[in-house]
């Protein structure tokens, strides 16, 4: 899809070798499940229809787990306005719009193509920006859409959640066959599938963070150069960091799963940057400082 958004050719080699990494990285993890188990078809089946329900429900699910209603422009008319000129500068399809009702302010945007995206916006986060700071959040939220990102992290974060499916479905199908056998082939083969799990799991969360991270700074960059307002974004970043830190950690708990697709972290890593899913608030604002320089935007 070919839009007014500027392409970004490290985001797209960063897709590409992360896709390459974790398919090959699950296909040695099956094959040593197959060497040790030598039960894994059936796995394979389930976790490939699961991967499938995945990609072609994605944005269902997404939406049913927030409780987000899409909604027309007669429901939310500044909504709809506000999207409806930034699909027009960027010369792109208008997605649908989606509202979840909750005080969480945030953002994000799912659907495996352009016909099936959907940018869904909580109640909270309409309550607290105004139309310039608004404009901030959805056109980076376009900027996902019209790079596909969007698909390729729903696949490589099912991934990780595929990895402990497939070791605890394949291990409880190994300890049933061998259960007659001797004891200590299979205390053996428990701890070799739980090693493997360990190890393809770890692997997996630390590229889907890195691509994560990349991500965002891609989308920072690319919606504030559509509207050619970079404040405006470092200020909706600014508001809804700030907000986040004053709800409660249970509440944002309950919807940590969608960190990597949210506009701002429910949750950020107390341990290290290398765990987050996102950049920190601080080099975000510091690229988007950069960029209003270089754009020569005026002080708001």
């Amino acid at each position: 899809m070919r839009t007014r958004f500027p392409p970004d050719r490290g985001l797209t080699a960063r897709m590409l070798l992360t896709t390459f990494l974790l398919g090959l990285l699950y296909a040695v993890f099956v094959a040593v499940l197959l060497v040790l188990l030598k039960s894994v078809f059936v796995v394979v089946v389930i976790a490939g229809g699961l991967l499938a329900a995945q990609y072609f429900f994605s944005d269902r699910i997404a939406l049913a787990s927030m409780g987000a209603q899409v909604v027309g422009p007669e429901q939310e008319p500044r909504l709809h306005a506000v999207l409806d000129r930034l699909c027009a500068a960027a010369d792109m399809p208008k997605p649908r719009v989606a509202v979840a009702d909750t005080d969480l302010p945030n953002a994000f945007a799912t659907g495996r193509n352009t016909r099936r995206a959907v940018v869904c916006v909580t109640t909270g986060l309409l309550r607290r920006l105004d139309n310039t700071e608004l404009e901030g959040v959805l056109s980076h939220e376009l900027s996902h859409i019209a790079h596909r990102d969007v698909v390729v992290m729903t696949i490589a974060s099912f991934l990780g959640v595929l990895a402990g499916l497939v070791a605890r479905f394949s291990l409880y199908s190994g300890m049933m066959g061998q259960g007659r056998r001797n004891g200590d082939q299979v205390v053996l083969v428990v701890l070799l599938v739980t090693a493997v799990s360990v190890v393809v799991y770890g692997i997996s969360f630390l590229l889907v963070r890195a691509l994560s991270r990349y991500r965002e700074l891609a989308a920072d960059t690319a919606g504030a150069m559509v509207t050619g307002r970079p404040s405006a974004l470092a200020s909706a970043l600014t508001k809804v960091s700030g907000e986040l830190s004053r709800i409660p950690t249970r509440d944002l708990r309950s919807v940590e799963a969608f960190n990597a697709f949210f506009f701002a972290p429910a949750l950020g890593s107390r341990v290290m940057s290398l765990l987050s899913t996102h950049p920190s608030l601080e080099v975000r604002l510091d690229r988007l400082a950069k960029l209003s320089t270089d754009l020569g935007e005026p002080a708001r």
